[in-house]
């Protein structure tokens, strides 16, 4: 559901951040739960800070088989509706922003992949991605999408209805319906250790991706935080980073985040409504000619940055 705003507050919030990032190109994006919340899935946290829902932890999953049925049976019964969300105007501002230059690489703690699917390129993804499955045992990769038609396969009179959609995919499920559903199993190795290839809560970020990640701080003029709250290290860092860098931030979120005392600018109008008009809003001289001059951009522009670790499947907490 999105937010609506008297035209003259929205229209007088985007020339002000437009005006805020006109002072640079290629502002580094980080994005978390807040952007997808206008697509149908929620977030964590509320504007309070407080976490809405207790995720499945790492050490949990890890804990047994029939943790990880649990897992899966939640999993397959959301990932109809997760999969079926769409990008939202926010995800097509982004898109629209980097085609003219205004912003460059982005950073998402999401494992949605919706930014991609808004056309932006040069993501890289902090948390994994939940379309991607690894085995923990011999680490054979595998996509969601096929998993999933083996689940339907091995569960074939498997019906429980439920409208709730959780930002990792999954649903709360009875015990009952959990221990009739049949968890999958690895085809290389016959394990059940598989997992999301996502970062779980409790679970690191790999070290090489976050040294990735810092090196984009480094390169980019400014660091352009929507949607998190920042209650994670896994994204505050960056922000922690840039300050020191002496680069601006610039936050565009809902309530209260641990990096208020780091922000330049701060604003607090949706994201599906500040970042069209912010985009519609772009100067007709920024172009994507611009965006592939400049330095780190390869006109192969399909080609999506996106990094995951081995075996580090922190769910995004923003």
């Amino acid at each position: 559901m999105t937010d609506s705003l008297p035209p003259d507050i929205l229209s007088t919030a985007a020339r002000r951040l437009a005006d805020v990032l006109d002072d640079h190109d290629q502002w580094l994006v980080l994005s978390g739960a807040g952007m997808s919340t206008a697509s149908g899935i929620p977030d964590y946290r509320g504007p309070d800070g407080r976490r809405r829902v207790q995720p499945m932890t790492i050490q949990e999953f890890r804990s047994s088989s029939a943790a990880r049925q649990r897992y899966w049976a939640r999993s397959y019964v959301g990932w109809q509706r997760f999969e079926a969300a769409a990008p939202n105007a926010a995800h097509a501002a982004v898109t629209h922003l980097q085609q003219r230059g205004v912003v460059g690489s982005v950073i998402t703690q999401n494992v949605d992949g919706l930014h991609q699917r808004a056309g932006t390129t040069r993501v890289t993804e902090l948390h994994g991605s939940l379309a991607r499955v690894v085995c923990e045992h011999c680490g054979e990769h595998t996509s969601r999408r096929a998993l999933d038609a083996r689940m339907r396969e091995a569960n074939p009179t498997y019906e429980v209805s439920s409208d709730e959609i959780r930002p990792d995919g999954d649903v709360s499920l009875h015990e009952v319906d959990v221990a009739r559903f049949v968890a999958p199993r690895c085809l290389v190795c016959g394990s059940d250790q598989l997992r999301p290839d996502v970062v779980f809560f409790g679970d690191a970020v790999d070290r090489e991706l976050v040294a990735h990640c810092f090196e984009l701080v480094a390169d980019a003029p400014g660091l352009l935080v929507l949607g998190s709250s920042l209650q994670v290290m896994s994204g505050l860092r960056f922000v922690r980073r840039a300050a020191a860098l002496g680069r601006p931030v610039v936050l565009v979120t809902r309530g209260r985040t641990r990096g208020d005392d780091l922000v330049a600018r701060q604003f607090e109008e949706p994201l599906e409504l500040i970042l069209p008009a912010v985009a519609g809003q772009a100067s007709d001289t920024r172009s994507a000619i611009t965006m592939s001059s400049s330095a780190g951009w390869s006109d192969k522009g399909d080609t999506v940055k996106t990094v995951s670790s081995d075996c580090t499947p922190q769910m995004s907490t923003s």
